[in-house]
């Protein structure tokens, strides 16, 4: 049994109100819901929530869901959706503030042993990154670090798969110029 039909057997068993298989559903998809969480919002204790937020969501609404196979792209959604509604909060919270201190957004990169060399390259991709819209750069932290295709993208994120593909298209172009202004 591949992973695919594996999960929709859980799903339909943690539908009948197997808890087990929907601690299996967790275990299997945890990794990929922490990552795309965690360079959505660039803060591991946001990440977390938000990814608990989302499980809780889930498990609380898996009636609601229609078909088995569905699963992953809806839970993706789900976390798409609060860490949308988390950046909107924030942004809220940081406009009453009367100090805006600077965000660290990118995870350490690996260096080598070159602290000096990791920082720099820490720096180069948080600023190329920068240049790119909230949309584009869940699409990229998704095609990058959750490894998904255009299809399961484009269902996560309720968009059309040519047009993932356009857009992941055109923010390696805007990070590459960026990235091409600085070497």
């Amino acid at each position: 049994m591949d992973e695919k039909e594996r999960m929709k057997a859980l799903v339909s068993q943690a539908r009948m109100g197997d808890a087990h298989s929907f601690a299996a559903l967790y275990e299997m998809l945890y990794q990929d819901l922490y990552r795309a969480a965690l360079y959505t919002l660039g803060n591991p204790d946001d990440a977390e929530n938000v990814v608990s937020d989302t499980v809780m969501d889930a498990y609380s609404g898996l009636t609601k869901l229609r078909d088995d196979s569905a699963f992953r792209g809806w839970i993706f959604k789900i976390l798409d959706n609060k860490c949308k509604r988390y950046l909107k909060d924030y942004v809220r919270r940081r406009e009453t503030q009367s100090a805006v201190p600077v965000e660290d957004m990118a995870e350490t990169l690996p260096t080598n042993g070159n602290v000096i060399q990791g920082a720099e390259n820490r720096t180069m991709i948080q600023d190329a990154f920068s240049v790119l819209n909230e949309e584009e750069k869940r699409i990229v932290t998704m095609t990058v670090y959750g490894q998904y295709d255009s299809g399961e993208i484009a269902t996560m994120m309720g968009i059309n798969r040519n047009t993932v593909r356009s857009k992941y298209s055109r923010a390696l172009l805007k990070m590459r110029n960026r990235l091409g202004g600085q070497a």
